[in-house]
């Protein structure tokens, strides 16, 4: 292992050390709000000390098996110690690798809440349903993970699904595990309207947007256009009989938000305002990096809506992600937010941070 990754991990080993200690002081255990904060350090530090620790353990091992193989004799003892050697070795391999991903720097907004905007696009009808497919897939999967799920605004389709559909997502590591999730979901089938069997394509677009807190996102009272109207449903026809339903426009950017989720007024708004924070912190957020020469995430795709990020064809009953050009065959477990679009998340978080080892090595370069 190069000296520099071994003095940065045990940097990492002696901070590990002093919050080991902290964590075990009474004056912590006394202080839940403190308790979360190192607990939480805690657990992000020994995710690497762990590995470390055995990487370690396994080279010191290899070392011992190589030396034991040179002192040795009999053939058999000296061909049993070589293997032991190269055993460990790959072992030191693989663990070497792992800890250099886990040395990348975290995405900051890793450990926040989020908000998901599903819209259909191409396919009419088709596309509608399709986007409400995806709304029932992230909904299962964030069950799974045990978030709390709430639609913040959603305008159902004729036929079912959503024209368009909002979610806020609360959880351990939602943004994490779904940030790369957004652009343009396709899926080819025959649709429940074809009556002749042919397979059509139609997509929906996904973004995922930072949950703001109000603290990071400054919304000045006279910069808002809000008006209430009457929520209505499918096709048009009124569902509600008082005006709860409201709209936000934000005059600095045009930025227009609708709520009619709730039959309270109040409610509408608080929800309304809560997806204005989050478009209007991701319009910061975009206008920084556009502003950036190297964008990060590059190499998974830009996340843009108009990119086509995954295939669902039911036909072959397979899932296609182009960016990491990874494919399965589990299109039931993926749609029901399985195990397998866990499989998605977990390969497309690997290729982030390789992305990002290789970018800083080349700045090292």
């Amino acid at each position: 292992m190069a000296s520099d990754l071994e003095a940065r991990l045990t940097e990492v080993e002696t901070r590990y050390d002093a919050v080991s200690a902290e964590m075990a002081a009474p004056e912590t255990s006394a202080d839940p709000e403190k308790l979360r904060t190192v607990g939480k350090a805690f657990s992000d530090l020994e995710e690497i000390v762990r590995p470390f620790r055995e990487y370690r353990e396994v080279t010191k091992a290899a070392e011992d098996a190589r030396e034991l193989a040179k002192a040795e004799s009999d053939p058999e003892m000296e061909a049993f110690f070589r293997d032991e050697a190269e055993r460990g070795e790959a072992r030191a391999d693989e663990l070497r690798a792992q800890l250099e991903l886990l040395l990348v720097p975290k995405d900051p907004n890793d450990g926040k809440d989020l908000v998901v905007e599903i819209r259909g696009g191409a396919g009419g009808q088709e596309a509608a349903l399709w986007a409400g497919e995806l709304y029932e897939m992230y909904a299962r999967f964030g069950e799974r993970h045990r978030w709390k799920i709430e639609v913040l605004s959603s305008s159902p389709s004729d036929l079912g699904g959503f024209k368009d559909v909002v979610l806020e997502v609360r959880g351990k590591d939602a943004y994490a595990k779904l940030k790369h999730e957004s652009g343009v979901h396709r899926v080819q089938r025959v649709p429940v309207t074809e009556s002749q069997g042919r397979i059509h394509t139609s997509t929906a677009t996904v973004a995922v947007l930072v949950a703001a807190e109000e603290v990071e996102v400054e919304i000045r009272p006279e910069d808002l256009e809000i008006d209430v109207y009457r929520s209505s449903g499918p096709g048009g026809q009124s569902v509600n009989t008082t005006d709860s339903a409201v709209r936000i426009v934000h005059k600095p950017t045009g930025i227009k938000v609708e709520c009619q989720e709730e039959r309270s007024q109040l409610q509408n708004r608080e929800k309304a305002m809560r997806y204005l924070r989050a478009r209007l912190l991701q319009k910061a957020i975009d206008e920084a990096q556009a502003k950036e020469a190297a964008a990060r995430r590059s190499q998974l795709g830009t996340g843009d809506r108009s990119e086509k990020i995954r295939t669902y064809n039911f036909p072959d009953g397979r899932v296609t992600d182009h960016r990491i050009k990874y494919t399965s065959h589990q299109l039931q477990d993926v749609l029901t937010g399985g195990p397998e679009l866990d499989g998605f998340v977990d390969r497309l978080n690997q290729a982030e941070r390789a992305a990002q080892l290789s970018e800083g090595d080349d700045a090292e370069g």
